[in-house]
This record gives C-alpha cells, structure tokens and sequence, in this order.
C-alpha cells in the first residue's frame, strides 16, 4: 500500500499522548498516516481544509480526537465523506463523558463513528479494518493480531489452571 490512508487529528497537543496509541497502531499494521493539530474553534478554516483536501492527498479515513466540547469530528465529517472516527477525549472536569457526548451526538446524514473515551487504539483498528476491506494486506495484519489476542488469552488462561486463582494473582502482582 502507496502513501498515507489515514489522517490522524486532534484538537490540541494535550490530546497527543492518547492520539500516539492510534498512530501506533497503524504504523504496526504499514498503514502510513500523517497527524495533525487543528482546532474546531481556533482554527475552522485549517480544519476545514484538511478535510476538503484529505481524499485529493490519498486519504480514505480520518481519526479525530477532541475533549470538551469535542466539535472536531463532527466538523471534520461537515467537511468530507471519507469515514470519520471520533475518539473522545478525557477531560478533567466530566471524565471525558462530556466529550462522549459531544461525538456520539450528530445529526443525521452526517455520521461519525465513536470508539471509547481515549480509544486511540480501537480507532486505529477501526480504521485499518476499513482499508481492510480494500486492502489484503492489511486484512492479513489484521488476522495475525486478532490471532495473537486470542493466544494470549489461552496461555494466560492455561497459567491461571496451573496456579490457581491465589497464586497468579500473587504473580501479577
């Protein structure tokens, strides 16, 4: 896969350290991104921009991340049809429930999909799904990592036969 698919913005550098875990992600499955900082508020005219002009530039989904008020993703799907998730963002004041709501409340005929309050990481999996559907190689990246969850559970749940629950609790500690 040629150039970067997914664009990656959040609404301020505070939001980056939650952001990363989506950018991570993709990198994991060779899915290039690029990432930026635009405001919904401060700066409407940049944002609108990188919307209008993200499909021209190669891009086939956008992850957004917002706290507060969290108007970004909303925005940005105002401004594009690409697929748009919105990644909530927690905030000190509501917990990011304020955030939640934010994203999760459009109107119809401009959808944005929601993961969790700072679900970088499920929207970065969200997003390779996606190009999944387009893409085999991301879709065979994809099934190696559900495979490796799965693994992981099993040996954890083998480990948890052999001590039993006293003794492994005492092991994660």
């Amino acid at each position: 896969m040629n150039g970067k698919k997914v664009a990656v913005v959040m609404g301020s550098d505070s939001d980056l350290p939650v952001m990363k875990d989506a950018v991570k992600f993709l990198e994991e499955m060779g899915v290039g991104c690029e990432v930026h900082i635009s405001s919904a508020h401060r700066v409407p005219h940049k944002t609108a921009f990188i919307a209008e002009k993200a499909e021209e530039k190669g891009i086939e989904v956008i992850i957004a991340g917002a706290g507060g008020a969290a108007h970004l993703p909303g925005v940005i799907a105002a401004f594009t049809h690409l697929p748009v998730i919105g990644v909530p963002i927690k905030t000190s004041t509501l917990s990011g429930i304020d955030s939640l709501y934010s994203i999760v409340q459009m109107p119809p005929g401009i959808p944005v999909a929601t993961v969790s309050i700072n679900g970088a990481k499920n929207a970065g999996i969200l997003a390779a799904e996606i190009l999944a559907l387009k893409y085999p190689e991301v879709k065979e990246k994809l099934i190696r990592f559900r495979k490796e969850m799965a693994d992981q559970v099993e040996a954890k749940d083998r480990r948890l036969q052999e001590l039993g629950a006293a003794k492994y609790l005492e092991e994660m500690k």
